[in-house]
């Protein structure tokens, strides 16, 4: 099992973040309208929350595909 603290997870962890956030920020989609967005698909986060979370990039696959999912996007470009 690689550790949390691994360079590799590191790094994508940096690159999950990142994706995330430039996908909100493209589509003009603040913490409180995701937190909004993520009720309707029966998630509770609040705004807090999710701004700590996303700017700390541990989050899980799942959480970041429910944030996908929440915000429309169907695509990502990866590099």
């Amino acid at each position: 099992m690689v550790a949390k603290s691994d360079p590799v997870n590191v790094r994508y962890e940096a690159l999950a973040k990142n994706l995330l956030k430039g996908e909100l920020k493209r589509r003009g989609v603040t913490y409180a309208q995701l937190a909004e967005k993520l009720a309707s698909l029966g998630i509770t986060e609040n705004e807090r929350n999710l701004n700590n979370k996303i700017s700390r990039g541990g989050f899980t696959a799942a959480f970041f595909l429910q944030c996908l999912e929440a915000i429309g996007a169907s695509q990502l470009q990866l590099g």
